[in-house]
């Protein structure tokens, strides 16, 4: 029986993404967060406007998601309820967020140097996907109260660095879901994928080099940024 409810928060279960940005002094900046999907190499990202991030990305205009594996989980957790803004802003204090400017040095992340953006990747992340801002609109037009609270970011993809372990056999463009074992956040609440599928998906009989986008191609042009 299905009844009517009104949860606080609609976190339904989605992959977590560690933003890397690059701050004013060029020192680096981390963010977990798992408010993000993608659509071709296009990815949609919602940020708290408060947050160190948003800024960051506008400023410079890019950015590096670094997916992290279930392995990773405590490193994340390691960054949770910190921010790089200083001062903390009022609604993350109030949630018991502190300042904190070495985001690498108490994950206990590695920072890698990326290719086609000044933000670094994370080594211990197994997929890194160089992006670059493309667009960025407000949430809640329609609403006063929460206008202005929220900025979705669309990101276009220019690199994207895979462990070699996660490829299909044979196959250097496809990423084999059953190696990959993504970090997914559902309800505040860390979660791993179960071992196995559950059945043979229809979807998955249409060949994958069907959807390929053209920023993939676009991608390998010097002038991609």
């Amino acid at each position: 029986m299905h009844v009517v409810t009104e949860p606080a928060i609609l976190y339904l279960g989605t992959p977590v993404v560690v933003i890397s940005t690059v701050n004013e002094d060029g020192s680096y900046n981390l963010a977990p967060m798992s408010s993000a999907f993608w659509l071709g190499w296009r990815g949609i990202l919602g940020l708290d406007a408060s947050s160190k991030t948003p800024g960051n990305m506008l400023r410079t205009g890019e950015c590096v998601l670094n997916l992290p594996s279930a392995d990773c989980v405590a490193a994340v957790n390691r960054l949770a309820l910190t921010t790089g803004s200083d001062p903390v802003p009022p609604r993350k204090m109030a949630r018991g967020y502190r300042h904190e400017r070495d985001k690498f040095g108490i994950s206990g992340f590695t920072a890698l140097p990326s290719q086609t953006v000044a933000a670094p990747r994370i080594l211990e992340c197994p997929v890194q996907l160089e992006c670059v801002v493309a667009a960025m609109h407000d949430l809640a037009r329609d609403n006063a109260m929460l206008h202005g609270r929220t900025k979705i970011f669309e990101v276009r993809v220019q690199r994207v660095h895979v462990e070699k372990e996660l490829l299909m056999d044979g196959e250097p463009n496809r990423i084999d879901p059953d190696k990959w074992r993504p970090l997914i956040m559902s309800f505040q609440k860390f979660y791993g994928l179960a071992a196995g599928r559950l059945r043979e998906s229809h979807l998955g009989s249409v060949p994958e080099g069907l959807y390929r986008s053209p920023d993939a191609d676009r991608a390998h042009s010097k002038t991609a940024a």
